[in-house]
């Protein structure tokens, strides 16, 4: 279990490896929902990110976020910063562990360099070989 979640850290930090290459730093995470109840999940995510991970007090993410966006359409904010100033606020923070840190960096170069391998395999796997017929 803990591997599914590592993975999933790891391919956000895909994400977080091209913003840093566009020059946009991130210097903090903002979880909401059910997986940041958490403290593994926070973890993870802090130690694979190397930035702490807060916690919104909102559980609701893709609810509140949609009401946020309606007022800012409806022009009871003037814009989404504004919006989430007004009303996020954050139930505690999960710094990264360095020691951690520095072993998922490793394994974060691991799953870099088996990604690729393990997607054409499994590309292959999804399609019945020559001669083959799928199905029972």
């Amino acid at each position: 279990m803990r591997a599914i979640l590592e993975g999933v850290a790891f391919s956000q930090r895909d994400s977080f490896e091209i913003l840093s290459a566009m020059h946009v730093p991130v210097t903090r995470v903002l979880l909401g929902g059910g997986g940041a109840r958490s403290p593994l999940w926070r973890q993870i995510h802090a130690d694979v990110l190397g930035v702490p991970v807060s916690t919104l007090r909102a559980e609701e993410g893709a609810a509140f976020g949609a009401a946020l966006l309606a007022g800012v359409g409806a022009g009871v904010w003037p814009d989404v910063e504004t919006a989430c100033e007004a009303t996020v606020s954050l139930a505690g923070e999960t710094p990264p562990d360095p020691a951690h840190v520095a072993v998922m960096a490793a394994h974060y170069q691991r799953y870099r360099a088996l990604y690729p391998a393990l997607r054409a395999m499994s590309g292959r796997a999804a399609r019945p070989a020559a001669g083959e017929r799928g199905g029972s």
